[in-house]
């Protein structure tokens, strides 16, 4: 169980990648689309804490000053251990600087942040697949290198409950 700050994307960039997780799917490979309880959303995640207390991180989060929305570019696919297979975006010092705020904010409510996205440990990536066995890994390539570099657009985010895919829209885009 963990609650992640999530960059959601417009209409255009969630449809292609629920696109993205269907030709993936159809190859027989099993993505977000139907891992665990199958409500999840493509995103980003800032953040990542394994304790928190709701109500904190909320107006910890929704007190950062608005930044807007903007464009992420997706120009790698990655695999990471236990087969997590995700787009890696272009990490530009706007992302880092946003990414670094939020986390402070976190923090400072008392969460604990999982140690992948701390200071200088935090990958960005938008999850595709998350138990890829090496024999997949060139058919997930190929498909993924299909669409790639993707542009998308985050135009909101919210924080969302892995376990159970429950959603809590944040008022700005830090």
């Amino acid at each position: 169980m963990a609650l992640g700050v999530c960059l959601l994307f417009d209409t255009r960039a969630e449809r292609l990648l629920r696109d993205l997780w269907d030709r993936l799917e159809r190859n027989g490979i099993r993505t977000l689309r139907s891992h665990t309880h199958g409500a999840h959303h493509p995103h980003l995640s800032y953040v990542v804490m394994l304790r928190w207390d709701l109500d904190d991180v909320w107006a910890a989060v929704d007190a950062l000053p608005d930044g807007g929305a903007f464009d992420v570019t997706f120009d790698a696919v990655a695999s990471f251990p236990r087969g997590r297979t995700g787009l890696v975006p272009t990490m530009t010092p706007d992302l880092l600087a946003r990414q670094q705020a939020v986390l402070e904010s976190v923090r400072a409510t008392g969460a604990l942040v999982h140690r992948h996205y701390e200071v200088g440990q935090w990958l960005p990536h938008c999850s595709v697949a998350p138990r890829v066995r090496l024999d997949q890994l060139p058919s997930v390539a190929g498909v993924v290198h299909d669409v790639l570099p993707l542009t998308v657009r985050v135009d909101r985010d919210a924080l969302i409950e892995s376990a159970t895919g429950e959603l809590w829209p944040l008022a700005v885009v830090p």
